[in-house]
């Protein structure tokens, strides 16, 4: 069974659900898809693991809700 687009370009297994970024993600990967500004000024060898526990956020999720507002 082949899977189906989700959000940000990830996709959703047979239940549905939306397969999570890992921690492991490098920042670098991440500004191809949220734009060269994503994570201010930390590396983009950094992972985003990293930049979530220097940050405070528990998620990209959550990171991505709390730079738009």
């Amino acid at each position: 069974m082949r899977k189906q687009p989700g959000l940000n370009h990830r996709h959703r297994d047979a239940s549905g659900q939306v397969h999570k970024k890992e921690s492991n993600t490098l920042v670098a990967t991440l500004r191809k898809t949220y734009g060269a500004d994503f994570g201010g000024n930390i590396s983009g060898r950094a992972h985003l693991g990293t930049l979530l526990s220097r940050t405070g956020h528990e998620s990209l999720t959550d990171y991505i809700k709390t730079q738009k507002a």
